[in-house]
């Protein structure tokens, strides 16, 4: 079964929107591992605009499932994860003014930074991920690094996947069986919903792990917190 991992960020905009702590992100992330989200996405960035450093050190204690960190590896950023030990973390270039992760790593361009950052990490005991455009060469690039496993960037093919285009998973099928092949774990993450994440899944080999936040937030809204996972817990079954 691929792991469902649910990302909260939202749940920090909407408390950040009017100050105070409600909704509380810690009990949101309690609340979503007791429905049964095998894992818990927090991706603080430097503005701290929704989840915030301390966030990250207040669900370190409340994680049971797997705890996973994205961002890009400055050196705040690195230290923090370096202090929590959380079980994944997940390397993302972002930009300072992004409003949403954009692209994936060139693997090859960054080999040399990505492999220092990625062995500082696994010598604590940290597994590693690397987010990923679904291109061979980046992949082949990834396992340069020593990374433990890539994350397929899935906006693409949730685009075309709503335009009827089902061809679109071509690549990141592709890029799964190259990582296979290679011993990498194959994450995903970025616009997957329930609307796509039964197709995603039954093409992808290999696929160990999604993490998902806007969509199901969303989602939620109208059916449900955990309505939603359990929807989510069986197309990935």
């Amino acid at each position: 079964m691929t792991k469902l991992s649910v990302n909260i960020n939202k749940i920090a905009t909407l408390r950040n929107s009017r100050g105070g702590n409600f909704p509380n992100v810690v009990q949101f992330a309690k609340d979503v591992q007791a429905f049964g989200a095998q894992g818990v996405t927090i991706h603080p960035r430097p503005d701290e605009r929704h989840i915030r450093y301390q966030d990250a050190y207040d669900l370190k204690s409340e994680v049971y499932t797997e705890y996973n960190i994205e961002g890009n590896p400055i050196d705040k950023f690195v230290n923090m994860v370096l202090e929590l030990k959380p079980t994944q973390v997940t390397l993302v270039p972002d930009a300072v003014d992004a409003i949403t992760s954009n692209a994936g790593w060139d693997t090859v361009k960054n080999k040399d930074f990505l492999i220092d950052v990625i062995k500082e990490f696994k010598n604590h005991g940290i597994r590693t991920s690397i987010f990923v455009d679904p291109e061979l060469k980046q992949i082949e690039g990834a396992k340069a690094t020593g990374t433990d496993r890539i994350e397929l960037y899935t906006e693409a093919f949730a685009h075309e996947f709503a335009l009827g285009n089902k061809l679109a998973v071509k690549p990141y099928a592709a890029c799964a069986e190259l990582a296979n092949s290679m011993g990498l774990g194959v994450n995903a993450g970025h616009d997957l919903s329930l609307d796509n994440i039964k197709f995603f899944k039954e093409h992808i080999p290999g696929l160990l792990e999604v993490s998902i936040g806007h969509a199901l937030i969303s989602e939620s809204l109208y059916l449900g917190v955990e309505n939603v996972i359990q929807m989510y817990l069986q197309k990935l079954g």
